[in-house]
């Protein structure tokens, strides 16, 4: 056995082998391997024909040793992760708490891989082809899509070039991998906190483009919890502001509140707090609301969606993606899910027992 063990330890084919091959130091093989553009394309192919040919594998004990040594050494600065914002006004993409927090989080973990996360405001005007040249000018290898409401528009861009990593799903093109907030359970706990606490007419309140750009996630969360514990003929149907208009909203929901006699809410629109304030309706008084963000929701009771461990997890997938050369548009798409957690607040209190 021992005689076996140590045949395919002699056969492993190693870094130096394919350098001696190629006529190159083994430094060059190890970043063509990795897709590191300062080897030139030409080269990276040859590079990675000849290792295929050799039947090179990586050594997952070296890498591990590899890791643990980096782990202990300052980290430097290696290269910029693009943060892409198209908003048609850029500060507000961040004035949104819980994308403040993505950037938070993947930007703290960037600087502990190494990479520098840097935020590229990009006007509608701007022509796709000129980005691109000025992120391969800055050696951009990873492209981070934060939400963005009117979605991105960049015909033409050839994504070929970089690993792109989404936050959440409002962003449809490109089609690439979403790390995001666990939507559906959120919106799903909501409801089971709430019934928990003794309410037992609790309605979803939402607007036509959140419940778009969400894919209709915590809708359908709270669909289900609400099909757990109420007979199909008592559901509440939800309600779709305009998320606009706060007068017009206040009136609709006025009359939808006399016709569903709610006695709870469960929503994640960042205005609520004013139309009901300007439905003359009181929280709690009159009614328990349950925020979806509790960073947007101005509400106190509801559900931590947990923003900075999402962008820490997207900017910990784009590095994986950039180390292993994975760029372009996927022929499958990876959807990571980071779950919440439920917090109690003033705003769903429990309710007594008549």
């Amino acid at each position: 056995m021992a005689d076996v063990i140590a045949s395919s330890a002699r056969a492993r084919v190693s870094l130096r082998d394919i350098a001696v091959e190629c006529g190159v130091s083994h430094v060059a093989v190890s970043l063509a391997l990795r897709g590191d553009p300062r080897i030139s394309a030409a080269r990276r192919e040859q590079i990675v024909a000849v290792a295929q040919r050799l039947g090179y594998r990586p050594d997952p004990m070296l890498s591990s040793l590899a890791a643990y040594r980096q782990s202990k050494q300052p980290v430097e600065i290696r290269s910029t992760v693009a943060w892409l914002n198209q908003w048609r006004t850029p500060s507000e993409l961040r004035r949104f708490q819980e994308f403040d927090a993505y950037w938070r989080g993947a930007s703290a973990y960037a600087e502990r891989l190494g990479y520098q996360l840097e935020e590229f405001a990009v006007g509608r005007d701007i022509s796709a082809r000129r980005l691109q040249q000025i992120l391969v000018v800055r050696n951009v290898r990873g492209i981070l899509i934060p939400p963005h409401t009117h979605g991105l528009e960049l015909q033409d861009f050839d994504w070929s070039h970089f690993s792109v990593v989404r936050l959440g799903s409002s962003v449809r093109v490109p089609h690439v991998h979403i790390v995001t907030s666990d939507q559906f359970k959120g919106g799903a706990m909501a409801f089971d906190c709430a019934w928990e606490r003794g309410y037992r007419r609790i309605g979803y309140v939402t607007s036509h483009r959140f419940d778009r750009n969400t894919g209709g996630n915590f809708r359908a969360g709270y669909f289900s919890a609400q099909d757990a514990h109420v007979p199909l003929r008592r559901h509440l149907a939800p309600l779709a502001l305009s998320g606009d208009n706060v007068s017009a909203d206040a009136r609709l929901i006025k009359r939808w509140l006399r016709t569903f006699k709610p006695d709870a809410l469960v929503s994640a629109q960042g205005n609520l707090h004013r139309v009901l304030e300007k439905a003359g309706v009181h929280v709690p008084e009159d009614l328990g609301v349950a925020a979806l963000s509790l960073l947007d929701g101005h509400f106190e009771a509801g559900v931590d969606q947990n923003s900075v461990e999402v962008g820490r997890v997207a900017l910990a997938q784009l590095a994986s993606m950039i180390q292993q050369n994975e760029r372009g548009i996927p022929a499958s798409c990876r959807r990571v899910l980071v779950e919440g957690r439920w917090v109690d607040g003033a705003s769903l209190p429990a309710r007594r027992d008549d």
